[in-house]
C-alpha cells in the first residue's frame, strides 16, 4: 500500500469513541492490567485504555476487519509492545487471547456494530446512500456477502431474516419484491436493493429510509453479529479475572436484549442455576448525553452495560 492510499484509509478510520469517559469509568483501566478491546474499529477506546493504564498496561485488540487492524497499527504504534493487535472475530474470544498469552484479564470492551468506516466507505456495501457493491463483509477476506444472501436464498428464509433481524414487519412483501427481480436479473448494488425495497413498501414516508430495517438484517445476518455476540460473552466471563470487568455498547434492541439477559442470569437474577459469576454494575444502561449526541449522532442510539466478575458468589 502507498503512503497516499495508507493516508486516506487512515483519515477514513477516523473515529469518535462513543461513551469514551463512561468506559473508562466502568472498566477503570490500571497500570499492570492486562485489557482486550474485542472490537478495535478506530482504536479510539483502545488508546485510552493504554493512556489510562500506563506505564505498563497491556492491551489486546481483535477486529474482524483487516482495514480496522491496519490503521490500529499505526495509531497504536506509539504504545510499542503494550498492545497487541489480531485479525479475527470476537466470536473466538478465549482463543486468540490464550494465543496472545492473555489468559486473565482486568477488563474487556465490546462495541458493537457497523464501525462509521465502514458506513462511511461505499465500496463495502453498508449503506444505501451510494450505490455500490452489495457486500456488508466486516471481515473482507472470507464469507458470503449480502449479494449472495439476496440473490440466492430462498424466499421465506430471507423473509425470516428480514423480519427477525431488521423487525421488519413488512418482511414478506418486501421478499417477495427481491425473488421477483432476482428472477430477472442478479441484484448486485446496494441502490438496486434499496430501491426494490422502497417500491415493495410504497415509497418513502418519514424521515428514515424505507430500507434501513432490511440492510441491517442482512448486514447481521452476513456477519453473523448476534451468533457472534451470544458465543463471546461467556467466554469473556472466563477470561476476567475477578473484580474484573465487561462492558459492551450495543446499538439496537436485538444486540442489547442479549446482554441484558445474559448480565441477569450470570448475576443469580435470571434463574440460571449454579453459582453467579458477575454483579451487575450498571442497573440501567448508560447513555449518552445531549452534548455528545451533538458532537456524534452515532452516539444517541447507543446503550453501554457494565458487569464486574464475582469468585463464586451466590
Amino acid at each position: 500500500m502507498s503512503n497516499s492510499q495508507f493516508s486516506t484509509l487512515n483519515s477514513q478510520f477516523q473515529h469518535v469513541p462513543v461513551l469514551l469517559a463512561e468506559v473508562l469509568a466502568g472498566l477503570v483501566p490500571q497500570a499492570g492490567g492486562y485489557y482486550i478491546d474485542g472490537t478495535l474499529g478506530g482504536s479510539g477506546h483502545a488508546a485510552a485504555i493504554l493512556k489510562m493504564s500506563a506505564p505498563d498496561g497491556r492491551l489486546l485488540g481483535i477486529d474482524a476487519d483487516p482495514a480496522a487492524i491496519e490503521t490500529a497499527g499505526a495509531r497504536l504504534a506509539a504504545f510499542g509492545a503494550r498492545a497487541k493487535l489480531v485479525h479475527g472475530n470476537f466470536r473466538d474470544l478465549k482463543r486468540l487471547a490464550h494465543e496472545a498469552d492473555f489468559k486473565k484479564v482486568d477488563g474487556i470492551l465490546l462495541d458493537l456494530g457497523v464501525s462509521s468506516h465502514q458506513l462511511g466507505t461505499p465500496e463495502r456495501g453498508f449503506s444505501f446512500l451510494a450505490d455500490a457493491p452489495l457486500d456488508m463483509r466486516m471481515d473482507t477476506t472470507s464469507g458470503e456477502t449480502a449479494a449472495d444472501l439476496v440473490n440466492e436464498m430462498p424466499e421465506s428464509a430471507l423473509a425470516d431474516v428480514i423480519y427477525r433481524y431488521g423487525e421488519e414487519r413488512a418482511s414478506r412483501r418486501i421478499a417477495r419484491a427481491i425473488v421477483e427481480t432476482r428472477r430477472k436479473a442478479r441484484i448486485a448494488t446496494t441502490g438496486e436493493l434499496a430501491a426494490i425495497v422502497e417500491r415493495a413498501l410504497g415509497g418513502r414516508h418519514g424521515k428514515i429510509h424505507p430500507a434501513t430495517r432490511t440492510f441491517q438484517a442482512l448486514r447481521i445476518s452476513v456477519n453473523r453479529e448476534l451468533e457472534s455476540l451470544e458465543t463471546a460473552l461467556p467466554q469473556a466471563v472466563e477470561l476476567l479475572t475477578p473484580r474484573g470487568r465487561l462492558a459492551v455498547i450495543a446499538f439496537h434492541s436485538l444486540e442489547d436484549r442479549i446482554v441484558k439477559q445474559f448480565f441477569r442470569d450470570e448475576s443469580g437474577y435470571g434463574g440460571a442455576e449454579g453459582p453467579s459469576r458477575l454483579r451487575i454494575i450498571t442497573k440501567k444502561p448508560l447513555t449518552a448525553g445531549e452534548a455528545e449526541t451533538r458532537a456524534n449522532p452515532r452516539a444517541r442510539s447507543a446503550k453501554l452495560r457494565i458487569a464486574e466478575r464475582v469468585q463464586n458468589e451466590k
